[in-house]
């Protein structure tokens, strides 16, 4: 029981909510007269469940199975005499309270709080802790009238089919449901197994097989090929026990089937929805109620025209208010409390573990998790790519300022010689008070081999940030335009794509799908040659301005995005010499341009074979053809893949004897995680997340047998996630 538990919560809580500070006189009243509300809250609970009660003997004339052992007989007339009797004893053990309480007044000392407010505060922790004795009134009423239906339903079928058999038939069907309910049960346990990591010792006999190794590398992928099979152990588990149920409705099926003079009524089970308590958001009320507040009144005045200065709004923010202290100051539970003190304690181990062994917690590239590694050994990743790419030089002077000079005296330049308009300028001039240089850090790729880093360069405040924002909005477009037969947005595309090119009768048994991918695109874009492309690539579309601006100034501005790419890392100052920022707007696009020139000997071959963006000669033919591909630019290195089962994006793409097969692709080193059911984010993004992923499956899946394994992929996430 709660009040037997650490007091000092109770009083902390109760002082907070009423702003004052109780002294021991204080605190003895409080918990005596919450004491009597708590008991006083059963006894009403209790009390309303027995009228209930009541209520369905009146209604049904038969009084349900709780009355019957209570008043020790069957009879109706005993049992409406007992419970009569029974709902006065509650009602004068209430109001005995009710006494209690009006007596207790006379000791009230805390004199700037009202008596009111007192407990107002004390009945709402009442509540909020006894909140589940209404959740386990309200289960034992739906049960009792799920029995009571259940009764008519049979009586239903007996009357309109006096000539069934009844217990033949109904025996069949009660074992049948009994032997999928015993399934549904042992499912049922595992999900909660999975739920709370605590699977079946069985899988523990898995790490018994490897043995632990001290090199860090390789014990890393001992514990994720075990990691794996328990996964894989637990998928077959779920189909294992989906295809039991399958079976046991099957035989269901037949036997209604088999009796065909069995026409009876269908019944439908009343719809049973839980109401599931919302946390609280953990953020300052100010900010919130100013946030809601600001949406509410834009909102009526721009689509109702209500008038700011309505005293509606005054009003409103006072309800608002007082609405969220009410909610954030509502009585944490005592598990909350000692699930954040443990959460704390982790947090606090951690930190010292990171510190002790020299470790770093990075979030990882495309995989959902994090990575923890040698902070020596990440480091030199870093200095390796720093040399193999050799895209960076180290400076000695801060050149802030020089670069915000450049940028703005570019801008000014333009815009006084009317190369620009006005709104043109203000979208890409940098605001002086907030701009500052980039910083560089790199993500872990966990889902290749060796875990190389992937560059990524926070621009958001840098001088050119506004110049390649604006520069991708417009060009963008263009290239999406003039680009579409040789650009994929996603994997849906991808997918309608191959079916049509499958449906032409051009996948035949010897299909081999290839792809590639680009050393350090963004890295190593030769720039001057990238800016040359791109003018050229405009010119060549019939462009001699984007959106009144010449090619010529477009050319300035992209030259200044490429050149003036200066970042911090690990305190020192770098330039990029080759390629543009990893993380800025332009970089990808300018990518995108400077690829479309060098994929255009593919894409004749393409265009002369009636591929799909490759070949399907001989595997002999298209590795030269890629092998050559590789000499076309010093900067451009393809790595490339050639098979009959291949992933493209999150698409595996299959070539079965000359049938189409698609599914999802899940990178091998990738976790099965999402964000967390209990965090504090707001609930639509769970829903969102759940029917993202079963719109995907749905999608993606060439057949219900792929379907239902990435449904269970996605029911099993869900559970490693809580």
């Amino acid at each position: 029981m709660y009040l037997q538990r650490s007091s000092w919560i109770l009083f902390q809580t109760s002082g907070k909510r009423l702003n004052y500070s109780l002294n021991d006189k204080h605190k003895q009243y409080i918990y005596t007269r919450l004491t009597i509300f708590d008991q006083k809250y059963c006894l009403k609970v209790h009390l309303q469940l027995c009228k209930s009660f009541l209520e369905i003997g009146r209604t049904e004339h038969h009084w349900p199975e709780e009355v019957q052992l209570l008043s020790k007989t069957d009879d109706y007339e005993l049992c409406f005499q007992y419970l009569t009797n029974y709902i006065g004893q509650l009602n004068e053990q209430i109001n005995q309270y009710e006494t209690e309480l009006a007596t207790q007044l006379s000791s009230y000392s805390m004199i700037s709080i009202s008596v009111n407010q007192v407990d107002t505060c004390l009945k709402e922790y009442v509540n909020h802790q006894r909140q589940y004795l209404l959740t386990t009134n309200n289960n034992q009423l739906t049960k009792i009238q799920d029995e009571i239906q259940a009764n008519k339903l049979y009586e239903t079928i007996m009357t309109s089919y006096p000539y069934l058999n009844p217990n033949q038939f109904i025996d069949q069907l009660i074992t049948i449901r009994e032997k999928q309910s015993q399934i549904l049960e042992e499912l049922l346990q595992l999900e909660m197994r999975i739920l709370y990591k605590f699977l079946p010792s069985d899988l523990d006999q898995q790490e018994k097989i490897v043995a632990l190794i001290a090199y860090i590398p390789l014990n890393n992928k001992r514990y994720k090929m075990i990691q794996d099979a328990k996964r894989q152990w637990l998928h077959i588990s779920l189909s294992v026990y989906e295809t039991k149920l399958q079976e046991y409705n099957h035989q269901l099926e037949s036997i209604l089937l088999n009796n065909t003079s069995l026409q009876v009524p269908s019944y439908i089970r009343t719809n049973q929805s839980a109401i599931r308590p919302r946390k609280q958001q953990e953020i300052e009320i100010k900010n919130e109620h100013k946030d809601i507040l600001s949406k509410v009144q834009n909102n009526l005045t721009e689509y109702h025209h209500v008038p700011r200065t309505h005293a509606i709004f005054e009003e409103y923010a006072n309800q608002l208010f007082n609405y969220l202290n009410s909610c954030y100051f509502t009585p944490v539970p005592y598990k909350d409390h000692i699930e954040a003190r443990e959460q704390s304690q982790t947090t606090a181990s951690i930190r010292n573990k990171i510190k002790q062994f020299k470790l770093i917690i990075r979030v990882t590239d495309k995989s959902n998790n994090f990575y923890i590694g040698s902070a020596i050994e990440f480091e030199k990743k870093v200095q390796q790519y720093f040399m193999d790419t050799n895209a960076f030089i180290k400076i000695k002077e801060n050149p802030f300022n020089e670069i915000l000079t450049k940028v703005t005296q570019l801008l000014n330049n333009l815009r006084s010689e009317i190369f620009i308009l006005q709104w043109q300028y203000n979208e890409m001039i940098p605001d002086r008070k907030t701009t500052e240089l980039a910083h560089l850090y790199f993500n872990p790729k966990t889902h290749k081999d060796g875990i190389p880093l992937r560059p990524i360069e926070n621009t958001i405040r840098a001088p050119t940030t506004n110049i390649s924002k604006f520069l991708d909005k417009i060009l963008r477009p263009i290239f999406d335009d003039k680009c579409t037969k040789t650009t994929i947005i996603d994997g849906a595309q991808l997918i309608s794509a191959m079916n049509t090119y499958a449906n032409k009768g051009l996948m035949k048994p010897s299909t081999l799908f290839c792809t590639f991918d680009i050393r350090n695109l963004y890295t190593m874009l030769p720039q001057e040659e990238a800016l040359n492309i791109l003018v050229e690539f405009l010119h060549m579309h019939g462009y001699r301005k984007v959106k009144g601006i010449s090619l010529d100034s477009i050319r300035k501005l992209a030259a200044i995005v490429l050149k003036e790419n200066v970042f911090v890392y690990d305190n020192k100052i770098y330039q990029q010499i080759t390629g543009g920022a990893m993380g800025s707007s332009f970089t990808l696009t300018l990518a995108n341009i400077f690829m479309w020139k060098w994929q255009r000997e593919l894409v004749r071959q393409q265009d002369i074979t009636c591929e799909f963006y490759g070949r399907n000669r001989s595997e002999h033919e298209l590795r030269k053809l890629l092998d050559q591909a590789n000499t076309w630019h010093p900067n451009i290195k393809l790595d490339y893949k050639i098979s009959q089962s291949l992933p493209f994006l999150d698409v595996l793409l299959t070539n079965k004897n000359g049938i189409l097969s698609t599914s999802v692709y899940h990178k091998p080193n990738a976790e099965p995680y999402v964000i967390s059911f209990s965090s504090d984010h707001p609930r639509h993004v769970f829903v969102n997340t759940i029917q993202t992923l079963l719109t995907r499956a749905v999608r993606y899946s060439s057949t219900f047998e792929t379907f239902n394994y990435e449904r269970r992929s996605i029911k099993l996430m869900l559970l490693y996630n809580g």
